[in-house]
C-alpha cells in the first residue's frame, strides 16, 4: 500500500521540509489542476449551496445514544439508561445528563435518530463512516492511494481553492488505531495534491495542555522573516522562477506547478490568514478555557479559527491517548474485567463515559464551539457533523456498559442550512431497530455534499479517465 503519510513520525505527524513539500502540492494543484473542469464550480453545483465551510468531528469507537441523545425513559431495566432525561431548549426533545451544556443548544441541532448499517466492527464501520460509502475491497480499512477520495478532497476538487488558506486541515491528528489512518482521510485516487494539511500533535496526554498546532509553519531557529525573504529569491534566481532575467519562455507544465507549489508554500508560512489562525496563543485565556484545556477543546477552538481564516473543511478527530502514549477507544463504553493501557482504571461503562476524556469534555467543547460559532455569525454557513462508526446496544452488560450497535444509532448536524431544533427518524421503544425514516453512513455523506450544492451524480474525474460520482447515498434533503 502507498503510504500517504510517509515518513509518519511517533507523534502522528510530518518532519517540516516533507510537510512544505506536501502542503505546496496540495496548494499548486488547485489553480491547475481545476482546469480539468473548464466550467469551474459553476458546473458542478447543482442547488444553492448553503454551506461554505464544513467541522467534521468524529467521536471514535462508537458514542453511546440510548445514554446521550435517544433516551428510552419507558423501557425496561437493563436497557434504560441509569442517567436523568433532562429538558432541552426544545420542547419535546430530551437528552441524557450527562451533556447539561450541549442541551442548550438542541435549538441549533438536527438530531438524526435513524443512521443505520450492517457492521459492527470498528475497523469496518471507521471505514465506511469516514469514507462515507462501502471501500471498493471491503477487507481493507486503512488508506490507500486508489481509493475513493474523502469528502475533504471532494469539496476542494469541486469547488477550488480557498484564497491562501489551506481547503482542507485534519485535527489534531490522523485517526488511527496503531494502524496506518483509515480510509477517508486522504484524496485517494485524485493524488496527493488534495491531500490535507495534518498538524504533529503527539499521540500523547490527550488530557493535557500540550500545543496543538502546526510546527512546519514555524520558522527554524536562526531563520526570520528577512532571512526567510532573502532565500526566497535566491531560490528564484537558481530554479529560474517567472520574474528573472533567466526566464525567456513559459516553462513546461510541471515546472509551472512546482514554481505554484513553492509559491503558495511561501504564502503560507509568511503571510496567510490561515497562518495566523494556527497560533492559539492569539486567543484571550478565558476563551482557551471555555473550550477546555486539552487537546479536544483546544481541536475544536482550532477549527474555529482554521474556519475564520477560509479553510473549507476541518476534520476532528476524538480518541484518547494517556500520558504515556497509550491509546484508549474511549466512546467504546463496554466496561472491562480488568486494567487495560490507556483504560486509566475507569473498569465500567459508566465510569468510562463519565471520565474527563468522555462526556465532560465533550459537553464542554462542543457547547462552546456551538455558541461562538453563533456568537460569531459562522454557524449558518458551516455545516458541523458529529458522528461515529456506530452506536451502542439497548442491552446494558454484565459491565455496566454497552457493546457495539451498527442497527440503529443517532448522529447529529448543525448550521450550514440545516434546521436546528429537530429529530430526524426514530428508533424503536428500546431503541434496537430503526422505526422510520433509515440513513446510512452513504447517506450522510451525500447530505453533507448537498449543503455544499453538490447533487449525488456529481463526479470526480478518475486517472483513467472515467467519471466516478462523488458519493453512493441519497442526502437527506428534509433537514434542510
Amino acid at each position: 500500500m502507498l503510504s500517504l503519510f510517509p515518513n509518519l513520525t511517533a507523534s502522528g505527524g510530518l518532519p517540516r521540509r516533507q510537510w512544505l513539500r506536501m502542503t505546496a502540492a496540495a496548494a499548486v494543484a488547485s489553480p491547475l489542476a481545476n482546469t480539468v473542469w473548464a466550467q469551474g464550480a459553476a458546473g458542478v453545483v447543482s442547488h444553492r449551496p448553503t454551506a461554505r465551510h464544513l467541522i467534521s468531528i468524529f467521536l471514535c469507537g462508537g458514542p453511546s445514544q440510548p445514554d446521550l441523545w435517544d433516551l428510552k425513559p419507558e423501557a425496561p431495566a437493563g436497557v434504560r439508561t441509569v442517567f436523568e432525561p433532562i429538558a432541552t431548549t426544545v420542547p419535546g426533545i430530551q437528552f441524557g445528563s450527562l451533556i447539561p451544556r450541549v442541551a442548550q443548544h438542541a435549538d441549533k441541532l438536527a438530531v438524526i435518530r435513524s443512521l443505520t448499517h450492517d457492521n459492527n466492527d470498528h475497523n469496518f464501520a471507521i471505514a465506511r463512516s469516514l469514507l462515507g460509502q462501502l471501500p471498493e475491497r471491503v477487507t481493507e480499512v486503512h488508506a490507500a492511494r486508489d481509493d475513493h477520495p474523502g469528502i475533504g478532497a471532494i469539496l476542494n476538487r469541486l469547488l477550488g481553492p480557498v484564497g491562501d488558506s489551506p481547503a482542507w486541515v485534519v485535527l489534531p491528528r490522523p485517526f488511527t488505531t496503531y494502524s496506518p489512518p483509515y480510509k477517508g482521510q486522504s484524496a485517494g485516487f485524485l493524488g496527493p495534491a488534495w491531500d490535507p494539511i495534518t498538524l504533529r500533535k503527539e499521540a500523547k496526554g490527550s488530557l493535557t495542555d500540550a500545543a496543538v498546532e502546526l510546527d512546519a509553519i514555524r520558522l527554524p531557529e536562526g531563520v526570520d522573516s528577512r532571512r526567510l525573504h532573502e532565500r526566497s529569491a535566491l531560490a528564484r534566481q537558481l530554479d529560474f522562477l517567472p520574474g528573472t532575467a533567466a526566464t525567456s519562455a513559459s516553462p513546461p507544465l510541471t515546472v509551472q506547478r512546482m514554481q505554484a507549489a513553492y509559491s503558495e508554500a511561501f504564502d503560507l508560512v509568511t503571510t496567510s490568514a490561515a497562518r495566523r489562525a494556527f497560533d492559539l496563543d492569539q486567543e484571550p485565556a478565558r476563551v482557551r478555557d471555555r473550550y477546555g484545556r486539552n487537546e479536544y477543546g483546544q481541536s475544536f477552538l482550532l477549527a474555529r479559527r482554521l474556519i475564520e481564516a477560509g479553510v473549507r473543511t476541518v476534520n476532528v478527530f476524538w480518541t484518547f491517548f494517556d500520558t504515556k502514549g497509550c491509546q484508549f477507544n474511549l466512546w467504546d463504553n463496554h466496561g472491562v474485567a480488568s486494567d487495560v493501557c490507556g483504560i486509566d482504571g475507569q473498569l465500567t461503562g459508566v465510569q468510562q463515559l463519565t471520565h474527563e476524556y468522555c462526556t465532560p469534555s465533550f459537553d464542554r467543547s462542543f457547547s462552546a464551539l456551538l455558541e461562538d460559532l453563533s456568537d460569531r455569525g459562522l454557524l449558518d454557513e458551516t455545516l458541523v457533523s458529529v458522528a461515529g462508526e456506530f452506536g451502542r446496544t439497548p442491552k446494558i452488560n454484565q459491565w455496566n456498559g454497552r457493546d457495539h450497535w451498527a442497527h440503529c444509532y443517532t448522529q447529529l448536524l448543525a448550521g450550514g442550512g440545516v434546521r436546528g431544533g429537530q429529530v430526524y427518524g426514530a428508533s424503536d421503544s428500546q431503541g434496537a431497530w430503526v422505526k422510520d425514516n433509515p440513513v446510512t453512513p452513504d447517506d450522510f455523506a451525500a447530505t453533507i455534499l448537498h449543503a455544499f450544492g453538490l447533487a449525488p451524480e456529481a463526479a470526480v474525474m478518475h486517472p483513467t479517465g472515467r467519471p466516478v460520482r462523488i458519493t453512493t447515498g441519497q442526502p437527506v434533503t428534509g433537514l434542510f
